[in-house]
């Protein structure tokens, strides 16, 4: 079995959004696979994806502190034109990431207790962001 399914993840503050629920609610799919792969592309570059703790709203503020820390938009950027939080942005995407790999099991994402999806917003208005969702599996 192969699908491919683009989706739009509504507009977002700047931060760490849990999106797990989102995502696998756009693939009914899903539930027929026995065992597979679920790829997911998120389709810019100043956003990113990861797998982080789905229970303490403290990790996604956390999260968001320590990037801020360590991409600072008060660097000496070249890349202005956007804004101040464009260029630090898109550092953030490329050493996040924009893709996620997950096992399937038995109709659902083999995820630990505590895990879930992530969409990392970056900048204070990134608007609406697509995904790719790409599924790839034995059948149930």
């Amino acid at each position: 079995m192969w699908l491919q399914r683009d989706i739009s993840l509504r507009p977002r503050p700047r931060g760490f959004h849990l999106v797990t629920g989102e995502v696998l609610d756009a693939v009914p799919e899903l539930g027929h696979v026995r065992v597979g792969l679920l790829h997911l592309l998120l389709q810019h570059t100043s956003a990113s994806l990861t797998l982080n703790e789905n229970a303490s709203p403290d990790v996604r503020v956390d999260m968001e502190t320590w990037v801020n820390a360590a991409v600072p938009e008060g660097f000496a950027w070249t890349h202005t034109l956007e804004g101040p939080d464009d260029m630090p942005a898109h550092v953030k995407s490329s050493l996040m990431g924009a893709t996620l790999t997950l096992p399937l099991r038995d109709g659902r994402p083999v995820l630990g207790t505590w895990q879930g999806i992530y969409l990392c917003e970056h900048r204070d208005h990134g608007g609406p962001r697509t995904l790719t969702l790409t599924v790839n599996g034995d059948d149930a």
